[in-house]
């Protein structure tokens, strides 16, 4: 059967439908757009928008000024601003606006990176891969063709290069990014106004956040002159009016098996969830012994809360029958159409039954994954010391291997991440650190019991609160110079070392390989090899008339300011307003009343200087473009391509579009640019940075 009469039958697949997508810059849909929309996106303004779009760590940013002006959301910027505060100046809850150029803060450790430009390198790659290969033999061939072709490209852009694979491995890239490493604070408001509502209004609509916050780019000591920027708009956006997001969305399951979905339903998430509990149960504890600990855990306790209530709405979407009944039809009609050609049947017809078996044994493995196999568990993800110890520990033995023989962390792709994290000058909080360690001990010790190997050899009879008391007060693993000396100090150096926290990893470590090797060859390693197989079989029908999950690369959604029904009965209100923010403020009672933790209530200076703002000032609005975590920080911008505003959440009912689009709830929520203005000139006395938002 020729490829054509598998396009025609795979036809019956479910199409692209509203304004799903998340389109690479090589790869926008300007037919489509056009054809809805009647905009015509030229060359010039895609790479103006490209090119003043940043990529902070976790999120997203744009250039807004021609003095290097980025704004991104408070709490993508929340760790930086956490960073450079201090018991005696806590800018994440105070606010923060600097009068003058030189009383801007600069951040260590924080860098930006803005994509140059893009490189296709599918078939040098693919050239790689030699008649007769077994399958590892070829994935090998193409990561050594990946790392080789990053050396060569940096060596002759100067650039930092990323290997970028999309569509499971029917494309390869490059990607070139300049980066940014003297970034410096210039302005936020308050937590309570960046994120009013708290935990119980993240997620939801409407809503009223003031989650922005404005950083400066220096180079040579002087404000940064970007080629591009998107200027703020006077005007606003309108209800219906087109809008484009351009940001960096983390990651999307949608090319998952039916199989995974109800794994990740009916077993992964709320496995997820019970132990993310645990963790805000231990860190809210520790928060209540004193102020200085409730600042302390702040910044861990929303990560904790944000990623809990995103994993239960992406629940909500996978328990939506009719989605999972969508992945369901569509895997039946591939695979359909996969059996009427001999060469497909017989290199992918097999596929789904195995990955369905690897999922089975997903469930077997999960508690010993989780708390066991540094790589993916959450007990050394969580420790700041102890991520940096088994790093350590693992670096001169890793780095003998052939890059594509290590473990992921150490390949060549990802070596320079993995190095720049292990010295990285960004401070590291020991009370946090023990009061992780010693939540993951106990529940360790809880769901795989007192007896397996691995809890016992890690508590030894001790307690977990003893042994994580020893193991953190005794590390000197929080000075990065430290962590320094014993990277450069190799093995010698690892072997002579009496650090507790070392000697705590020497102690997982084996354990970890043991349990990585077999997550990776009986369930990873299958997920990899026959869920690329499928997607092989789907890039054959489609090609790039769809778009690839998402990979923390630089994408563009786009789609109109539009309201839908939000389950109360009625629909939701396009935007939002001060005056809005004001009354939920007082209908639950004020800061007097302080309820749900203080999440109404209102910072002394907004209540003070109230009659100065103009309350019809519109403040947030939803649109449909289609979005998740990583696209935070994204810059929301007009046809013109101006700053209209700034993407900071998408609404409860469609986190299930991580697995499944769903038009009627792919909801995003922005910041409006006006609100944005408004605040800065009425509230927090910064008009000159107003002025410079509008080119003045």
């Amino acid at each position: 059967m020729r490829l054509t009469a598998l396009a025609l039958l795979l036809a019956t697949l479910p199409v692209l439908r509203a304004d799903e997508g998340m389109w690479t810059f090589d790869n926008i849909p300007v037919k489509q757009i056009k054809a809805k929309y009647g905009v015509d996106l030229d060359a010039a303004w895609l790479k103006n928008l490209q090119l003043a779009t940043v990529r902070f760590p976790g999120g997203t940013g744009a250039f807004v000024s021609r003095d290097g002006l980025v704004v991104t959301n408070h709490h993508v910027g929340r760790g930086a601003i956490a960073q450079v505060s201090s018991a005696q100046a806590d800018l994440v809850k105070d606010g923060f606006t600097a009068s003058r150029r030189d009383q801007e803060i600069k951040v260590p450790g924080l860098e930006l990176m803005m994509l140059v430009s893009m490189k296709d390198v599918t078939a040098r790659v693919n050239s790689a891969v030699k008649p007769g290969m077994a399958d590892q033999e070829a994935l090998a061939a193409r990561l050594n063709a990946l790392a080789d072709l990053r050396r060569t490209e940096e060596a002759k852009t100067g650039l930092t290069c990323e290997p970028v694979t999309l569509y499971q491995g029917g494309e390869y890239w490059l990607y070139r990014y300049r980066k940014f490493s003297d970034v410096r604070l210039v302005a936020a408001p308050e937590l309570q106004v960046a994120a009013f509502g708290g935990d119980p209004d993240n997620y939801t609509y409407p809503r009223h956040n003031l989650d922005f916050s404005l950083f400066r780019v220096y180079e040579d000591g002087k404000p940064y002159r970007p080629e591009a920027i998107l200027p703020f708009s006077v005007k606003g956006v309108a209800m219906g009016e087109l809008t484009f997001i351009s940001g960096h969305p983390g990651i999307t399951y949608r090319q998952q098996t039916h199989a995974q979905m109800v794994y990740a339903r009916d077993t992964g998430i709320p496995f997820q969830l019970r132990t993310m509990e645990r963790q805000k149960q231990a860190l809210q504890a520790f928060s209540a012994t004193s102020p200085e600990a409730h600042r302390l855990a702040a910044e861990a306790i929303y990560g904790i809360e944000n990623g809990h209530k995103r994993l239960s709405g992406q629940l909500l979407g996978l328990a939506k029958q009719e989605n999972l009944k969508k992945v369901e039809d569509a895997e039946a009609a591939l695979r359909a159409a996969v059996a009427k050609d001999p060469a497909l049947q017989a290199r992918v017809g097999g596929s789904w039954d195995l990955m369905a078996q690897a999922v089975e044994r997903q469930k077997s493995l999960l508690k010993e994954a989780t708390f066991i196999d540094a790589g993916r568990g959450t007990l050394v993800g969580r420790v700041a010391t102890l991520r940096h110890a088994l790093t350590l520990v693992r670096l001169a033995d890793e780095l003998a291997k052939p890059s594509a023989e290590r473990l992921s962390e150490f390949s060549e792709g990802n070596l320079k991440a993995t190095r720049s994290q292990l010295l990285s000058p960004r401070p590291i909080q020991k009370p946090i650190d023990a009061t992780l360690l010693a939540a993951g001990l106990q529940e360790a010790q809880d769901e795989l019991s007192a007896k397996h190997p691995f809890v016992q050899a890690l508590l030894d009879g001790q307690t977990p609160e003893a042994v994580a008391k020893a193991a953190v007060e005794g590390t000197k693993l929080d000075d990065p110079a430290v962590r320094k000396q014993l990277a450069e100090g190799g093995k010698a150096a690892l072997e002579a070392s009496t650090d507790p926290m070392i000697l705590l990893a020497k102690t997982i470590d084996p354990f970890s390989r043991a349990i990585h090797k077999q997550v990776e060859s009986q369930v990873t390693g299958v997920f990899n090899e026959h869920g690329g197989r499928i997607a092989e079989a789907r890039f054959k029908a489609f090609g790039r008339a769809v778009y690839p999950d998402a990979t923390f690369t630089l994408r563009l959604g786009y789609g109109p300011v539009a309201t839908y029904a939000n389950g109360s009965g009625t629909l939701a209100q396009p935007f939002t307003t001060f005056m809005g923010m004001y009354d939920r403020h007082l209908g639950w009672g004020g800061n007097a009343a302080a309820a749900e933790h203080g999440a109404w209530t209102l910072p002394e200076r907004w209540l003070k200087r109230q009659s100065k703002l103009d309350l019809a000032t519109p403040f947030n609005f939803i649109y449909a473009c289609d979005t998740v975590g990583g696209n935070s920080g994204s810059p929301v911008v007009n046809v013109k391509g101006e700053f209209v505003g700034i993407n900071f959440d998408s609404v409860f009912e469609g986190q299930g579009g991580y697995y499944v689009y769903d038009p009627d709830t792919k909801r995003a929520v922005a910041t409006d640019a006006r609100a944005i203005l408004e605040a800065l000139r009425k509230i927090m006395g910064a008009g000159k940075l107003a002025d410079e938002l509008l080119g003045r």
